[in-house]
This record gives structure tokens, C-alpha cells and sequence, in this order.
């Protein structure tokens, strides 16, 4: 009797969430346009930076120098005098200004290595730290092509021989679209679960479930598991067409394997989202305390930068997070092609994490449920 009431309710939920456009429309999106905007948003490398040149030498190191920045990198490069530097710098028309000072070839020449003054905008974040480095790498390429026309080639004292795994072609897409989906199976998993019962008390049906032959138990894990499978279809499909149909994205392990993780990961956060929900008093405030637990557990748990960089305590305190096992896993299965030998760990805390977490929601379900009537 407990599972049919379970399965009942839970296809209740189901029609429930058929009827409502807003919903179905949020879900459609975050699984498609959201993944999509998120691998193709962002430029794959520096794209159409302003740059401006200072040439005080007028040489033919210093022209060289000037023509070697062109699109798609960098914008046509502005040819100003010093006076102009700063204040187009102050103006936001140039990220950079290079400033190639006199004599710049003739010192060269002589070995007298003379210094060359990059001027950037920081508020320009991205820009400004991808292309110091190309810059960096342009006029030292510059420099070296026209000595060698002088003193001949100098072969390095060492070869470095690169290999890149997991991302040969160093795509961003690949891990834009992938953590994509993995944030937004955390985001839709809390909203639909917690909306799901908020939308119970304002529309007065919890009063009916209370006079029904059903348990509290029975109410939350209907809920659990249906908006789980929402998601984790949405989530199956988002990774089949839209990352490996329209995005092209290399898939090197096993998806029934990521999606088995990301059930138990749904297990975990459907269960915040009924805590939530318990908490809240309607749907503006489950809004604001979602956007509270949302931004740690994307920040914080390693899809964004890895945990080695964050400090100890965060490492150890996000820990208790489900979002941070999820990322784990997920980036080893999909990325790395990891089997179960290598995730196990991550899928037992998951599996605990999340009996915690129900157990929790549970208890509160329980405490709160004749006030919600």
C-alpha cells in the first residue's frame, strides 16, 4: 500500500507539473538555451580586444612589432601618441596600450634589452589576463624573428613536449556545457521539489492529504522521486542532443553510469528542496532563500574553480555538500572516463549525504505539516 501510494502521488505531481507552462518552459530552457549560451557565451580564446601602440622608435623592429596584432585577437591596433595613452586608457577605449619606447631597435641590437610598457584595464578581467600573456608572447616572438636575421637561429636548451588529455584542443565549450547541465540538475531539482509543496499549501490540497489514508513519508517521497525523474530525463536528454548532438562535445565515459550519479545526487538536493520549502513561507521567500544556497554550492564546489585553490576550511566545510561529489564524479565519468573503481567513494557520500538530508526534511516535513494546513 505504501509504494502504490508513493507511485499515486507521485504521478500527481507529475500531472500537476503538465499544467503548469511557467514551469515546463523553465525546465525546456535550462536544459537547452541555458547549455547552449553557457558553451557558446563565452569566446573560446581572447576575441577582438582594443589594443593601442605608442611607436616612439618608428623602426622597422618597432612596425613589425605594431603589425603583428590583428583580428580575430585583437582589434586593428590605434596608433597614438603618449598624450593620448592615458586619457583613452581612463575612456575604456583601449584594454591595452603598448608603449614601444625611442631607440627600441637599436638597443636590440646591442643587447641592451630595453624595456617595452604594457598598460592594461584590470576591469576588463578576462581580457586583461588572457592577453598580457599574448602580448607577451607576441613581441617576444617579434623580437626574436628579427634578431635571427642578424645572429642566426639559437636552438632552446630543452624541448618541452606538451600532451593535453581529456581536452585535446583546449575547448572551452567542453566544460562550459557539461557543468552547464551539472548545475542546473542541482537548481531544477530544488525548485521543482520545494515549488511542488509551497504550491500544495496556497492551493489548499495539502488540507486533503491530510485527511487521506497516507503518511507524511509517503507525501515527501512521492515528490522525491518524481521531480527527480524530471530532471534526471531532462538531464539525460540535455547530454545526448545538445551537448553531444548540437555542441559536438566528446564524451569519453559511460552516461547511464554519470546518470546513475546524479540520481543519487537528486535523492540529496530534492531533499533540501523540501526543507526549504518547509521553511519558506510562500514562493518570493523560497526565491531568496534559494539564491543563499545556490551561489555556495556552484561556487564552492569545484565546477567553477578547482577546490585545490579554495582555501582548507572551504575544502572541508563543502564537503558536506552533495554538489561537491557530484562535480567529482561527474568530470572523472564524463571528461576522464572513469569507471565505478574510480567514483565509488564519491557515490557512498552521496548516498549518505542524501539519506541525511531526507532524514532531516523528513523530520521537519512532519513538524510542520499540521501548520501548513
Amino acid at each position: 500500500m505504501k509504494a502504490a501510494n508513493i507511485f499515486n502521488l507521485g504521478v500527481k505531481e507529475l500531472i500537476s507539473l503538465y499544467r503548469d507552462p511557467i514551469m515546463l518552459f523553465l525546465i525546456a530552457f535550462a536544459f537547452t538555451g541555458s547549455v547552449y549560451t553557457a558553451a557558446k557565451g563565452l569566446p573560446e580564446t581572447l576575441n577582438r580586444a582594443s589594443i593601442a601602440i605608442v611607436d616612439e622608435d618608428q623602426s622597422p623592429l618597432s612596425r613589425r612589432v605594431s603589425d603583428a596584432f590583428y583580428p580575430p585577437h585583437f582589434t586593428e591596433p590605434a596608433l597614438i601618441t603618449r598624450e593620448q595613452m592615458d586619457p583613452g586608457m581612463d575612456a575604456g577605449r583601449y584594454t591595452f596600450t603598448l608603449d614601444i619606447p625611442p631607440d627600441f631597435q637599436r638597443d636590440v641590437l646591442a643587447g641592451r634589452r630595453p624595456t617595452v610598457q604594457l598598460n592594461v584595464d584590470a576591469t576588463r578581467m578576462t581580457q586583461a589576463f588572457t592577453g598580457s600573456g599574448y602580448i607577451q608572447q607576441i613581441v617576444s616572438g617579434e623580437v626574436t624573428a628579427f634578431l635571427q636575421r642578424y645572429r642566426g637561429a639559437t636552438g632552446s636548451p630543452a624541448d618541452l613536449a606538451i600532451r593535453v588529455r581529456f581536452n585535446p584542443t583546449l575547448a572551452q565549450i567542453w566544460f562550459g556545457a557539461v557543468m552547464e547541465v551539472i548545475d542546473n540538475v542541482t537548481m531544477l531539482s530544488i525548485i521543482l521539489t520545494g515549488a511542488a509543496l509551497i504550491r500544495e499549501r496556497e492551493h489548499g490540497t495539502i488540507e486533503h492529504l491530510l485527511v487521506m489514508p497516507v503518511t507524511p513519508f509517503e507525501i515527501m517521497a512521492s515528490k522525491v522521486w518524481s521531480m527527480g525523474l524530471v530532471v534526471l530525463a531532462a538531464s539525460a536528454l540535455s547530454i545526448t542532443l545538445v551537448v553531444q548532438g548540437l555542441l559536438r562535445v566528446t564524451i569519453e565515459g559511460s552516461i547511464p553510469l554519470f546518470l546513475l550519479g546524479a540520481a543519487l545526487c537528486l535523492f540529496a538536493t530534492t531533499s533540501m528542496g523540501i526543507f526549504m520549502a518547509t521553511i519558506a513561507r510562500s514562493m518570493p521567500q523560497f526565491g531568496l532563500l534559494l539564491m543563499l544556497v545556490m551561489v555556495p554550492l556552484e561556487v564552492l564546489s569545484g565546477a567553477i574553480t578547482p577546490r585545490e585553490s579554495m582555501p582548507q576550511a572551504l575544502q572541508t566545510l563543502m564537503l558536506i555538500a552533495p554538489t561537491t561529489h557530484f562535480v567529482q564524479l561527474a568530470q572523472a565519468i564524463l571528461y576522464r572516463g572513469a569507471g565505478l573503481e574510480a567514483v565509488w567513494r564519491q557515490f557512498l557520500a552521496l548516498a549518505v549525504i542524501g539519506s541525511v538530508f531526507f532524514t532531516a526534511a523528513l523530520a521537519r516535513f512532519r513538524k510542520t505539516l499540521p501548520l501548513m494546513a
